[in-house]
């Protein structure tokens, strides 16, 4: 069975696309700790054997605009959306075979097509991982390894429901199931794309 690294695997989305995901792959599931310094992460992914791909589910949202936004919450999101993908593709590209078959999977956000008003750093920071992974895409061309991401809307989880009960929202298990299908053989071909989900 293929092996996975998996960030952000806990969470609302993270817990349906694991459940998802541990159907066809063996999931090992990187934590907050492992990302200490490069050597515990590389660490705790050789401990996990030879990965065939990496799902990067991390990040974090915080609202403000430009005028509103701390430069603490600036750097905190940089951090969270585009730093820690950074050094998770990082050491996991490290550890996968150029000449094997492997995919990166990066879960972005709508909200980096539409720009909208009083998000500035989370929308920054998400944009920054879409280049982030066209980067990554652009740098496996003529490899057997591909980089894409996922950019959802509102995702249907109890926090976005309390939050946003009227507002439209995509079912989890559906990016479980896109997520599956760029993991698959069946999607050697793209590499390099940002893939919008809505309602």
């Amino acid at each position: 069975m293929r092996t996975l690294i998996i960030t952000g695997g806990t969470g609302g989305l993270g817990t349906a696309v694991v459940e998802r995901l541990s159907r066809d792959y063996d999931c090992t599931l990187l934590r907050r700790e492992d990302f200490t310094t490069d050597e515990t992460l590389r660490a705790a992914i050789a401990k996990a054997g030879t990965p065939y791909g990496l799902v990067h589910m991390a990040g974090g949202y915080a609202g403000g605009a430009v005028s509103e936004t701390t430069p603490d919450t600036w750097d905190q999101m940089l951090d969270v959306n585009a730093t820690t993908a950074f050094r998770a593709i990082r050491a996991t590209l490290s550890a996968m075979p150029r000449d094997h078959p492997g995919r990166i999977v990066a879960i972005s956000s709508e909200a980096t097509l539409t720009k909208f008003a009083g998000a500035a750093a989370y929308v920054v920071s998400k944009t920054a991982l879409n280049t982030l992974i066209e980067m990554t895409a652009a740098e496996l061309a003529g490899t057997s390894i591909t980089a894409n991401a996922l950019l959802p809307g509102t995702l249907d989880t109890p926090a976005s429901r309390k939050a946003m009960p009227d507002a439209p929202r995509v079912p989890l298990e559906r990016v479980a199931e896109t997520i599956a299908f760029l993991l698959s053989d069946e999607a050697a071909s793209i590499n390099g794309a940002l893939i919008p989900l809505r309602t």
